[in-house]
């Protein structure tokens, strides 16, 4: 456990401590999110405390908490598995009680998570967040931690969602970002329509992968396979196909059927990187009006690419970026949206 030490005087909210979840954080925890989000936040796990308890001790989520010195969790951040590769995990759902803004909270629960919790869990091989681009506060914590920007999500997340602090107006981008801790070199093929933009975006990564461009025909016998994914209070649809067959086309048609009629007005396509012919699965989805979203690394365990696709005007002037590589990026993002409403 991390603290700040004050040689005088009384405690004062630049005191507090980092450290791994206790089961008494619990109630603090679902308290915080209260004070944060009301009654809006759409994981409703996290207004239960024992939920809470039993998602870390299963491994559905690791709770990295900041505590004042009386005990009270006055900061969380999370890390989760959520990508098709279980050695991939999320860190997010993160939040600070307001009266300790400003004081560096965040920075210390992300310094601990990054730097002394992730490397003594070696089943953890590689960390993503989605930093919200209605500020730049997210931004500028995780590219101090060797996190590379890859992607970015157009309109992600609702309004709603940030309601109570009135931090957004509209839909909210966010900035995907990529850390390597155990560093698997593989085969990738790029798509032959966006080769330029995704070398220059592994350009920056620090493992190194061997990149040929796709240019394979799909085996006739091959059936495509993968998922789907609806985030009800976001209106998102998530379709992750692992698997490019030869019934490609029928198989997202349906995919993308399925998510429309749980009135989703994101649509998010994953593909697989590491298949030779995953170009023709591109084109495909360009035909759709899907447009550019960037690389994920590590993704199905080989790499994957985001296209995605807006039921929903984009607020491409709203999106706050910090970098000049991430605003290239919203450039290459928005030129491409713009062929796909052509």
């Amino acid at each position: 456990m991390e603290n700040d030490p004050n040689k005088t005087g009384n405690p004062t909210k630049q005191e507090f401590a980092v450290g791994n979840f206790c089961p008494e954080d619990a109630e603090g925890i679902v308290r915080l999110f209260r004070s944060v989000y009301g009654e809006n936040y759409p994981i409703r796990l996290f207004y239960d405390p024992a939920a809470i308890i039993a998602a870390n001790q299963d491994g559905r989520y690791f709770s990295l908490v900041a505590r004042s010195l009386s005990g009270q969790v006055i900061g969380v951040n999370h890390l989760f598995p959520s990508a098709p590769n279980p050695a991939v995990y999320e860190t997010g759902v993160g939040l600070v009680l307001k009266e300790y803004r400003n004081l560096g909270v965040n920075g210390r629960v992300l310094r601990f998570l990054y730097e002394e919790f992730v490397p003594q869990k070696p089943h953890i091989e590689e960390v993503f967040g989605e930093a919200v681009c209605n500020h730049i506060f997210q931004q500028k914590v995780v590219t101090a931690h060797k996190f590379v920007e890859t992607a970015l999500e157009v309109a992600l997340m609702p309004a709603e969602a940030y309601s109570k602090e009135k931090s957004a107006t509209g839909r909210v981008a966010t900035l995907d970002v990529f850390r390597c801790y155990h560093p698997k070199p593989h085969r990738i093929y790029l798509p032959a329509a966006y080769e330029g933009p995704l070398r220059w975006i592994y350009a920056q990564l620090d493992d190194t992968r061997q990149i040929d461009v796709s240019i394979k025909n799909v085996p006739n016998a091959l059936n495509s396979k993968g998922n789907l994914t609806v985030f009800e209070f976001a209106q998102v649809g998530r379709m992750a196909v692992y698997e490019i067959g030869n019934d490609f086309n029928a198989y997202f048609s349906d995919l993308e059927a399925q998510a429309l009629a749980q009135n989703a007005v994101v649509l998010q396509a994953w593909v697989n990187l590491a298949t030779p012919w995953v170009g023709k699965a591109v084109d495909i989805l360009q035909d759709r009006g899907y447009f550019f979203g960037g690389a994920l690394p590590r993704w199905f365990d080989g790499d994957g690419f985001l296209m995605q696709k807006l039921l929903c005007p984009p607020d491409f002037d709203s999106i706050q970026l910090v970098s000049d590589f991430a605003k290239q990026l919203l450039s290459v993002v928005k030129e491409d949206w713009q062929r796909s409403n052509l």
